[in-house]
């Protein structure tokens, strides 16, 4: 009868350590993002335009806290191989959808263009009607002039361009092609982010910036410019420091336009 108490005693500490180390593996996995996710990784450079293979793709674990829509997970693969990289891709960088686009250059349906979890949005933007240096596959920033104070935002980042007017083709329009005139563009972007962009073009004008493909820069928290930065020395002088201190050529500098595969 004595060792009934003492049995217990055993069962009831093993269940407690048993508990506690179930308690700390929870709370090293919520320390350390959650539990893992396996994506998929360039085990090589993937250059732009270059067709993605099976043998170009490795695996990661990452916690699922660091992981969001737009990264390519391993369940996957067999949606990304074949398509072609948008920009290059370093070795071990971690695919996200916005890195590739669909294999073919001719006309495709843009349905089957748009990255998941995205939306395809057709924006007005106040360029030049004749979008013959914009062309699908490629980056924008976009800008916002709108309000009474008709100040200028950054409204988003880094947004792939799956169409102008109607043309979904990533080719570059050359002398043969001629111009593409196109009244809108067609940007690929979150539910919210549409919001926003409708919104913007009902409460002023957006303007479409291209960047470099390979530039995967997000300036964090960029400033609104208002119409008085145009007169007050001081605040343009604040615009300009940052171009000032860069280095400034010496000489011409040569344009190379990065080749097309």
């Amino acid at each position: 009868m004595k060792s009934r108490p003492v049995f217990i005693g055993i069962v009831a500490g093993l269940i407690a350590v048993g508990l506690l180390m179930l308690y700390l593996r929870r709370v090293e996995q919520e320390a350390s993002g959650g539990r893992k996710v396996q994506v998929l990784v360039a085990l090589e450079t993937i250059p732009r335009g270059t067709p993605i293979t099976e043998a170009m793709l490795g695996t990661r674990d990452l916690p699922i806290a660091y992981v969001d829509d737009r990264v390519v997970r391993v369940t996957e693969k067999e949606k990304i191989v074949g398509l072609k990289a948008t920009s290059a891709v370093p070795i071990q960088q971690s695919l996200v959808w916005n890195d590739v686009m669909a294999a073919k250059d001719d006309q495709r349906a843009l349905s089957a263009l748009v990255q998941p979890g995205n939306r395809a949005t057709p924006i007005r933007v106040q360029i030049t009607d004749v979008l013959t240096l914009v062309h699908p596959g490629d980056f924008i920033d976009i800008l916002c002039v709108c309000g009474d104070a008709r100040e200028s935002t950054v409204l988003l980042q880094r947004v792939l361009v799956l169409a102008t007017g109607t043309d979904t083709s990533s080719a570059v329009h050359g002398k043969e092609g001629g111009s593409q005139r196109a009244t809108v563009l067609t940007v690929s972007a979150s539910l919210q982010e549409s919001q926003l962009l409708a919104v913007a073009m009902e409460k002023g004008k957006l303007s479409a910036i291209v960047r470099n493909p390979n530039d995967q820069r997000i300036t964090e928290a960029p400033a609104d410019i208002s119409p008085a930065a145009l007169t007050d020395a001081s605040r343009r002088l604040a615009i300009q420091s940052p171009r000032r201190k860069a280095t400034t050529p010496t000489g011409p500098t040569e344009l190379k336009e990065e080749r097309r595969r």
